[in-house]
This record gives C-alpha cells, sequence and structure tokens, in this order.
C-alpha cells in the first residue's frame, strides 16, 4: 500500500472535483471519492482531495519529484485568491464565484494539449474522452495499473508515433472520422518542418505569434489554437470563443453587435477583447470559470448559492442536491472555423453533454 502526501493547497485555491472535470484534461479516471488518477511525465499519479488539503501518491511510494511536477502542473505559484478578489468586482463574476472557488488552468504537456483538442471539434466530452484514451491505449507505452481498477494506463503518443504511415487510416478504423486526417497531418507537418520539441518552445513566443504558429497546423481554428495557447502555452489572456462562451458573452455582458447568428472572426476578436478589458491579464482563467459555471453538470451549485456565497465544500459531501433541470434553448447557431467552405451545424452546449 502506497503512501499519501500532503500537497498543502486548499480547497478554495483548487478543488479538483471541478479543474479536472471542466473540459481541460480527458485523462483523469475517477478511483474513488474525491479521487482522480492518470499520467503526468509517464508517472502514474492519484489525487485525493480533503476537506482542508490535497493529498497524492505513486505506485511504489517513488514520489521523487512529484510535488513539484504537481505544483507545476496546477500553476499553484499563481495566488488564486488574489485573481477572484481582482475579478469579483465584475458583477456576473461575482454572483459565481463562492460555488466556484479553486478553479484553475493546468499546464499541460503541449504535444498531449494540441493533439487532445484536435479530437474535441465538433464533439462531445464523452466521445473525446473516449478518442484520447484510444490514442494512448494504442499508440502510447503502458505505464501499469492501480489498486482501485484494473485498468492499465498509458503515456500519451510521441508526434513522432503519430507521424507514422498508416495513422490515419487507423484512426479512422478507430471512429475519430475526419479527424484522423487532422491529427495525421499535424504530426507529419510537426516532424518534417521541426521536431517533437518544437511546440514546447512555442512557449515562449508573444501570445499572437504562438496563435499564429498553431493555426498553421490541420484541424486547428481558433478557438483550438487559444485552448492550446491557455492551457500549455503559458499565456493566460488568451480566451477561447466556442457558442457556450458566445452565449455567455451576449447574455452576461450585453456585447453589441453579436445579435448575428454566425461566429465570425470580427465577434470572436470582440469577445476575447472585451473579457481582457474586464479581467486584466489572466483573463482565461476568468473565462474558465465562468464558462464552468454555466455547465450543466454544475448547474445545481449555483441554485443554492444565494443561501451560501462563500462556503467552500466538496462534491458529495454538504452540497444540495441537484435541482430538476429546466429546458435549454437548443437554437442552431453556424460556426465558422477557418476553412469557411466547412461551415457546420452546432447545437447550444452540444459540446457538454455526457
Amino acid at each position: 500500500m502506497t503512501t499519501w502526501h500532503c500537497l498543502s493547497v486548499k480547497p478554495e485555491e483548487l478543488r479538483l472535483d471541478t479543474t479536472l472535470n471542466c473540459g481541460q484534461s480527458f485523462r483523469w479516471v475517477n478511483t474513488g471519492d474525491n479521487q482522480w488518477t492518470s499520467v503526468l511525465s509517464g508517472r502514474i499519479i492519484t489525487l485525493r482531495q480533503t476537506d482542508d488539503d490535497i493529498l497524492y501518491r505513486t505506485p511504489g511510494d517513488n514520489v521523487g519529484d512529484v510535488a513539484e511536477l504537481l505544483r507545476d502542473y496546477f500553476q499553484l505559484d499563481v495566488d488564486l485568491g488574489e485573481l477572484y478578489k481582482q475579478w469579483r468586482t465584475d458583477a456576473n463574476f461575482e454572483k459565481k464565484a463562492g460555488r466556484f472557488m479553486g478553479i484553475r488552468i493546468l499546464r499541460q504537456d503541449p504535444v498531449e494539449n494540441l493533439f487532445t483538442f484536435i479530437c474535441t471539434s465538433n464533439n462531445n466530452i464523452q466521445r473525446i474522452t473516449t478518442m484520447v484514451s484510444k490514442l494512448c491505449q494504442h499508440y502510447g507505452t503502458e505505464i501499469g495499473t492501480v489498486d482501485e481498477i484494473s485498468k492499465p494506463f498509458y503515456s500519451f503518443p510521441t508526434v513522432a508515433r503519430l507521424a507514422q504511415e498508416n495513422v490515419e487510416n487507423e484512426l479512422r478504423q478507430l471512429g475519430f472520422g475526419y479527424r484522423a486526417k487532422y491529427i495525421s497531418q499535424t504530426a507529419r507537418y510537426i516532424m518534417e518542418h521541426h521536431d517533437e520539441t518544437w511546440l514546447r518552445g512555442l512557449r515562449n513566443l508573444p501570445y499572437e505569434e504562438c496563435r499564429d504558429e498553431l493555426l498553421k497546423l490541420a484541424g486547428v481554428g481558433p478557438k483550438v489554437a487559444d485552448c492550446v495557447c491557455l492551457m500549455s502555452m503559458d499565456k493566460p489572456g488568451a480566451i477561447p470563443v466556442d457558442t457556450h462562451v458566445w452565449q455567455i458573452a451576449k447574455r452576461d455582458y450585453k456585447l453589441s453587435g453579436l445579435a448575428s447568428k454566425t461566429l465570425t472572426q470580427k465577434n470572436y476578436l470582440a469577445i476575447g477583447d472585451r473579457f481582457r478589458t474586464i479581467f486584466g491579464t489572466h483573463a482565461g482563467w476568468a473565462h474558465s470559470v465562468l464558462f464552468t459555471a454555466d455547465l450543466r453538470q454544475f448547474e445545481h451549485r449555483l441554485v443554492s448559492s444565494v443561501e451560501n456565497k462563500s462556503n467552500i465544500v466538496l462534491e458529495g459531501k454538504r452540497e444540495e442536491a441537484p435541482q430538476p433541470r429546466r429546458p435549454k434553448k437548443t437554437a442552431g447557431v453556424t460556426v465558422l472555423d477557418r476553412y469557411p467552405r466547412r461551415k457546420r451545424r452546432i447545437l447550444e452546449g452540444d459540446h457538454e453533454k455526457k
């Protein structure tokens, strides 16, 4: 039996149940009450949230530099309490902050982040999770298992492995559809023009230059590029805009000129600029809190937020039971990506179905 170690971080600084389930990473597996397991830097790590700390352990109790790895992954050097204090001057953020404390942006491996988000195109969380699992199982390396489940954990595949011949055809057979071509083409482009380290090197570029480089890759439009900038490229002001964020901008921030049914490039940029004006240098972090608060799986938290705005509780312990869902409109929206001839019809909220 491996030993649990303390990470020494309070729930208001990091809530695992929210941060690991808000569409940033799709590889964390729930392995117990308030407990999740995944692979980071080739190591299986299990996390558990308690009332006043986060505990971690690894198979064989070979913790080594795991604490440092986790502090980097969760960006614990960022004072989230101070950021929330600044953001709460915005009335809309203040309404939701008490029930959505501790939401952090993960600092993910750029390769995993990029190829994962290529899989998110016109997709939902369940299918994305399945696709990412298949990528790791078929093209990664088996790392091992944990006591709670017998299913093995795998490393994320390298760019070189995804660039090999027949990968596109194999991915199509595995159910990736048109995304198979994007994954293969992007991997080949990187290996032909750069190398495995190129993506990590983009962290050193200014936001606009980093984003422009990512937009050269197959399957990467503005939203995916901004997701990668925010979640693995150290660009905290990047604002990924999808139909969900578009609705938040129109509904809660009354942005003028967004009445059309088309998310144009002009509208996309206007939303990002507005969020950066309101929330400052870490606007992408604040945007993630608002996005998470609007997800269906968390809507029950807001029902009782009026009763207690500041109570920090762990999922499944003292939170009120979910209330019956109100019918939601599913107005169709046409989204334009960087390939203008490939318009697609998306129902609002489709990306978060379970």
